[in-house]
């Protein structure tokens, strides 16, 4: 039986009183045997950390090799002599004079053996072991069980090497999501993010800070599109078909974009290259292609193309984008006011898609993904501006090639994940289906905040991607309260579990959930909603 009163090597009140001691290491953490009686004293502490010796996501050090090894306890039970706890390694630190812990590091090169003694964390060494080092940060809310050490991010490596927000629906995913934006963007009032909004929810967020853009001011140009974007919007057909109207369209949009006056210069033009060219010449390129064939079944494919062309000019919620008043070149006013260049203030752009028909949201989607991308691409050797894209609702343009086989939009979104940081481009993906995301989509995230998750897939999938330090805390995500996440990975010092500040009401995002029980107790008005309701729905105005 091990014996708690042991003589050790310092005084005996060095590094606090020991509140158990190591009865096996294994190469992820150890397995320690508490002392009740040293414990009990603790939970009556004026510290407020003290007081939580003991308990799930307490911090304990040990000391070895004159380093204290720092480990957080993921689990506590009863054993034959006594209680024992599973500890993860989290890091060391070195030994102040007086016992205290600094300069926190993560990893550990040294263990510690069986007999050694544990010691418990005071607010001051738990904020020391949590603490950025001076590096520039975002405070996030408490670390729990502390109640007072602050959970930070740190700044920089959070948004360099991509990040992802993942939660069930009503966890309070969007308000994090808002909360971690609107920490950034006051530090950083003359950033460039741009936040892909599928519901509209952020607008009310971001009213002040940054600049909302839907289908009555995007005034995104058609032919901004590239080549396989404007197959996706174009073509309806499938198998051998398809194949044969790409290679029409392919034919036809190089012969458009050839004829341009902006064309003029350059000493090639390709299907893909971003200069304006008139709808006109297209509907022409394929009137005149048509003509030169005799085939009932290519004929078809030409009128399939230049048919879906026609509906798309003519329909009205397709102005925002297919407006012939578009065909000039709008390239860099576009981009200045997307990617908020300069920021002028108001670094964030909020691309509400509430309003922009299913038809042709992933090219939207696409062509806003490509261009930042592209533009860090072309920029190096400019004045560096890195960018930060974020999309909620990641899993609807990131699919698993087992929902979508074909998807430029989840192209261009898996190539900024992977390759996006060389050129100053970061990737944020909020995803309340994380199981639905692309394979490697989510491997690419160097930070992750998950909030709660009920579903067993997704928690398996969280749990395939998400970083080693932090797999241990994963047992914990059906059991988190709203607004509560788990922060793990390189964004941050050591894997924490947080409740998030509350936000003011004027931050968050519209995306509360009704009040049935009041909402449905009242009645009147209805008739003159529905008058105005339809009115908007036909004119579509919102």
């Amino acid at each position: 039986m091990l014996d708690f009163s042991a003589a050790s090597a310092r005084p005996a009140a060095f590094g606090g009183p020991v509140i158990g001691r190591v009865i096996g290491v294994f190469a992820g953490g150890f397995r320690l045997r508490l002392d009740p009686e040293a414990i009990a004293p603790l939970k009556h502490s004026g510290d407020p950390v003290l007081a939580t010796t003991g308990m799930l996501g307490s911090l304990v050090k040990l000391e070895s090799s004159n380093l204290w090894v720092i480990g957080c306890l993921r689990g506590v039970e009863a054993g034959p002599e006594g209680p024992e706890a599973l500890v993860d390694f989290l890091g060391e630190t070195d030994i102040l004079d007086d016992g205290g812990v600094s300069h926190f590091r993560r990893g550990v090169g040294t263990f510690p053996r069986s007999g050694d003694g544990a010691h418990a964390l005071t607010s001051a060494e738990t904020t020391e072991v949590y603490s950025t080092d001076g590096r520039a940060r975002i405070e996030v809310g408490v670390i729990y069980p502390t109640g007072s050490v602050r959970g930070a991010i740190y700044f920089d490596t959070f948004l360099s090497k991509n990040f992802a927000i993942v939660g069930s629906t009503g966890t309070g995913k969007s308000t994090a999501t808002a909360l971690i934006l609107h920490r950034i963007i006051e530090q950083a009032p003359q950033g460039h993010v741009v936040v892909i909004d599928p519901h509209g929810e952020y607008s009310a967020a971001f009213s002040e800070q940054g600049v909302v853009w839907n289908v009555d001011n995007l005034e995104l140009p058609y032919w901004l599109m590239n080549f396989e974007e404007h197959c996706e919007v174009l073509l309806t057909s499938e198998g051998s078909n398809r194949d044969m109207d790409r290679d029409i369209l392919a034919r036809c949009l190089l012969n458009a974009r050839a004829k341009s006056m902006y064309a003029e210069g350059l000493i090639s033009v390709t299907a893909d290259t971003p200069i304006p060219y008139l709808m006109s010449a297209l509907m022409d390129a394929l009137v005149a292609e048509s003509g030169k064939i005799s085939e009932s079944a290519n004929a078809t494919n030409f009128l399939r193309i230049r048919s879906k062309l026609e509906q798309l000019l003519r329909d009205p919620r397709h102005q925002f984008m297919f407006d012939r008043r578009y065909s000039t070149d709008t390239m860099a006013d576009f981009m200045s006011r997307i990617l908020r260049l300069p920021a002028d203030g108001r670094p964030i752009s909020i691309i509400d898609l509430s309003g922009v028909p299913s038809a042709v949201v992933n090219a939207v989607v696409s062509v806003l993904a490509r261009i930042v991308l592209d533009y860090a691409v072309w920029s190096r050797g400019e004045t560096k501006r890195p960018i930060v894209l974020v999309c909620e609702e990641a899993h609807r343009y990131i699919p698993s090639r087992s929902i979508a086989k074909f998807s430029p939009v989840r192209d261009v979104l898996e190539r900024i994940a992977k390759e996006g940081r060389k050129y100053g481009v970061s990737l944020g993906l909020v995803t309340q289906r994380p199981s639905d995301l692309a394979e490697g989509a989510l491997s690419q995230c160097g930070t992750f905040v998950s909030l709660r998750l009920n579903n067993e897939r997704d928690q398996q999938f969280v749990r395939n991607a998400f970083p080693e330090g932090g797999k241990s805390m994963l047992d914990a995500l059906p059991a988190l309260r709203n607004r509560e996440c788990i922060i793990s990975g390189e964004g941050v010092a050591a894997p924490i579990r947080v409740r998030l500040d509350d936000l003011d009401p004027s931050k968050r995002p519209a995306s509360s959930d009704p009040v049935y029980s009041e909402l449905w107790a009242t009645t009147g008005g209805e008739g003159e909603n529905l008058a105005r309701i339809i009115g908007r729905w036909r004119a579509q105005i919102r």
